[in-house]
């Protein structure tokens, strides 16, 4: 079996918000899709272990900020990387409420859903939500797909991802002949098939934005 062939599912990159009490918390997930249309009913894929999935359980409503080619990609390390119990991810992060959820102002979309049903899956929780609002932020933008996210940015899946073992699996195939180049800021390890002197000159570190001349060969 070639496990690879999950790698050709399509998936979108998306910041997904709740609250905990009055705190908006949030993170990075890949995994959604509409399933009905009368109701709009949506699905959403999320770690077990992940706080944001424990917030959503009690809070009944979640946000889906899709993400566009155009959006910082450090909001994908800053809500995929860091745990909301323990940190503000929205500290430094424009964003603005809408349904009394929180919403990036850097996606193309936002869909605001009530949970009315679940599933829980192995590692994972699928929660369905139906569709209370949704807006068009820019509708100019391509929405960014995971592909894009590890192809073009050559970012890094979190552990917790749904869909990180094919991805991380393929990477590391790909990496076998490929020199390594650590971001001296947050320790990102690029190890993409492109050579890293070949990037374009406003590549920046996916998970902390440091531009490459603050990355240091290490093997």
């Amino acid at each position: 079996m070639n496990t690879f062939a999950l790698t050709k599912l399509s998936y979108g990159m998306y910041i997904l918000t709740t609250l905990d009490g009055d705190k908006p918390v949030g993170c990075t997930i890949n995994t959604s899709t509409q399933i009905t249309s009368t109701p709009t009913t949506i699905m959403i894929s999320v770690n077990k272990s992940n706080y944001t999935n424990e917030c959503i359980k009690k809070h009944g409503k979640f946000a889906l900020s899709i993400l566009s080619e155009k959006s910082d990609p450090t909001l994908i390390g800053g809500f995929g990387f860091r745990s909301s119990r323990d940190n503000n991810k929205f500290e430094n992060v424009d964003y603005e409420m809408k349904e009394g959820l929180p919403v990036i102002k850097a996606a193309n979309a936002y869909l605001i859903c009530k949970v009315v049903d679940s599933l829980e899956v192995h590692t994972h929780t699928i929660f369905i939500g139906e569709l209370l609002d949704a807006e068009i932020l820019d509708n100019d933008a391509n929405s960014m797909t995971y592909a894009y996210y590890h192809n073009v940015i050559k970012g890094k899946t979190p552990p917790k991802a749904s869909t990180a073992n094919a991805y991380e699996k393929q990477e590391e195939k790909k990496e076998e002949v490929k020199a390594v180049y650590k971001c001296k800021t947050c320790g990102f390890e690029y190890k993409g098939t492109v050579p890293f002197e070949d990037l374009p000159s406003d590549w920046v570190c996916p998970i902390c934005g440091e531009p490459k001349s603050n990355f240091e060969k290490i093997s």
